[in-house]
């Protein structure tokens, strides 16, 4: 992967060309938003900016890898994979983005790695940046029309980051019976944000 192209070590211009290279222009772009929603939020809610925007950019360099292929390449680069994801393959491209982001393009910090590797389900004991990278995704949407939870999103996220953060988990978990798979990470995510809610 690396030898397919030169990196100019500017975070935002090698993304971009790395996806676009790789055939993935719907991905690069859907990654600078979410990369600049996130450097917003952690001025907003006290989080680390360029942290934030280095793991937005990344958050979704895994697309490269074709869904058929990913559970075989996270055994080839000796990450676990869980029931849940070997069942339902897109959900283990966050696993694939940190090992990319951290192999790739050379990222060391610890905590922008982890939270590229939550940023589609969150986790128990998350970070603000585990957060903020979660929830500017969600606020970014990469699919077609409005998501039906944004507006009571971004007014929780007026009471607190937590607040926003939680619609989006309690969204996902009023529909668990339709998802394909319920990511064990989203489960303790969610019953720990109700407890420290309140809800």
């Amino acid at each position: 992967m690396k030898e397919s192209m030169s990196f100019s070590g500017n975070l935002e211009q090698d993304t971009s060309r790395f996806l676009r290279l790789h055939h993935c222009p719907h991905t690069a772009g859907h990654c600078l938003k979410v990369g600049y929603e996130a450097e917003r939020l952690a001025a907003r809610f006290g989080g680390d900016p360029d942290s934030a925007r280095a793991a937005g950019f990344l958050h979704d360099i895994s697309t490269i890898i074709p869904n058929q292929d990913r559970i075989r390449a996270a055994w080839e680069l000796n990450i676990d994979v869980l029931p849940e994801e070997a069942a339902f393959p897109m959900i283990i491209h966050q696993k694939l983005s940190r090992t990319i982001a951290r192999d790739v393009f050379g990222i060391e910090n610890i905590a922008v790695l982890d939270a590229i590797e939550c940023h589609t389900t969150l986790k128990a004991s998350s970070t603000v940046l585990d957060r903020i990278v979660f929830i500017a995704d969600k606020i970014e949407w990469d699919q077609a029309g409005r998501p039906l939870y944004l507006t009571e999103l971004l007014e929780q996220l007026d009471v607190s980051l937590e607040h926003g953060v939680f619609v989006y988990i309690d969204y996902l978990w009023s529909r668990r019976e339709q998802l394909k798979v319920v990511h064990p990470w989203l489960a303790e995510a969610h019953a720990e944000l109700s407890v420290m809610l309140g809800v």
